[in-house]
């Protein structure tokens, strides 16, 4: 039964209770059967007041009106609600008690003491609505903000698939002519690929060693096209395969790396993949032999910009991400994320 009690009512029983008693045990002198019924009286015609006005307020939706209006109707209604109190008590006094020679200054201080009601009650009553209004539009801006996160992340994996199979497919078909059986292995490749950047979409990040796993299947198909070319050595500390990465991240690093530098160099190059625990960050290095000349024309940007968006998204300021030329044959790019 009691769960049916809105907060309101709950607020409203308790207030003008704790009213009755004060007046009762505290503040009255010589009470009597006369003075309690009084004070029953004033006490339900301080519920029937405050709760017609507040239905008054609702029905002209004050949370739309500006803060100035606000306050204007705050003083209204705390005169209004605070007058028809003092009338209350005023004919309770003139009609029960039968007290016909009221002194002005009692008269005065018992308005004043009924706006001082009043405003206490109406400045809880606004209050708690700004808090609640308050805290229900920062729920709100926090929903907005983890869905436009999760659009975000699903449109740049969205174009990350796309982007990595025109490269692969371009891998294939400079094969296809020139030694078909090895075509067929490279599509078998490119198929365990697939496959593992599917399951890999379903997640907003997934181990490192799934994520490597991706990488060495990459990595097995362009050695197929680039033969000799190319050299790939691995720097991985076992203790971070269990660390979560952004899925498909190091997948376009390392692809940048190929497209960007080893396809760009005649006699090919190496390729470098480091994994390390530094502190409490987990460091990913991937470092090729070429230039780093950042210009979006030329395909580094989408595959840099993906990657500073995606950990941008997961872990907002706690992550870096930074390409270099680390000498004058090798770039770097390196990533540092927080341990999870």
């Amino acid at each position: 039964m009691f769960e049916k009690i809105s907060k309101y009512w709950w607020c409203q029983i308790l207030g003008w209770l704790t009213y009755f008693l004060v007046n009762a045990f505290v503040f009255s002198s010589t009470p009597n059967t006369l003075y309690y019924v009084s004070l029953v009286v004033l006490t339900l015609m301080g519920v029937i007041s405050t709760h017609a006005f507040r239905y008054l307020v609702r029905r002209l939706e004050w949370e739309t009106y500006t803060m100035d209006k606000q306050l204007l109707l705050f003083f209204w209604i705390m005169v209004g609600s605070g007058t028809l109190l003092f009338i209350c008590k005023y004919l309770i006094m003139r009609f029960i008690f039968m007290d016909e020679e009221r002194e002005v200054d009692d008269t005065f201080r018992g308005l004043i003491s009924a706006y001082i009601l009043m405003t206490i009650w109406w400045a809880t009553y606004f209050i708690y609505h700004y808090v609640e209004r308050t805290r229900a539009e920062k729920l709100d801006q926090l929903t907005l903000q983890a869905t436009v996160k999760e659009l975000e992340l699903k449109t740049i994996k969205a174009q990350l698939n796309p982007h990595f199979i025109f490269n692969a497919l371009n891998s294939i078909r400079a094969l296809v002519d020139e030694n078909p059986q090895r075509a067929r292995t490279a599509i078998t490749e490119l198929s365990n690929i697939l496959r593992s950047s599917m399951a890999a979409e379903k997640a907003e990040t997934v181990s490192m060693e799934k994520e490597l796993n991706i990488v060495k299947d990459y990595l097995a198909l362009e050695t197929i096209r680039f033969e000799e070319r190319l050299v790939v050595t691995y720097d991985i500390d076992p203790d971070t395969l269990t660390l979560q990465v952004p899925p498909m991240m190091l997948q376009t690093l390392v692809e940048n790396a190929i497209k960007h530098g080893i396809s760009k160099t005649i006699s090919g190059g190496n390729v470098m993949i480091s994994s390390h625990l530094k502190g409490l960050q987990h460091e990913i290095t991937i470092e090729n032999t070429g230039q780093f000349v950042e210009n979006p024309r030329n395909g580094h940007g989408f595959g840099l910009e993906s990657t500073r968006q995606r950990l941008s998204l997961l872990f907002g300021n706690r992550a870096s991400f930074e390409i270099r030329n680390k000498d004058a044959q090798m770039v770097e790019a390196r990533v540092l994320m927080p341990i999870l």
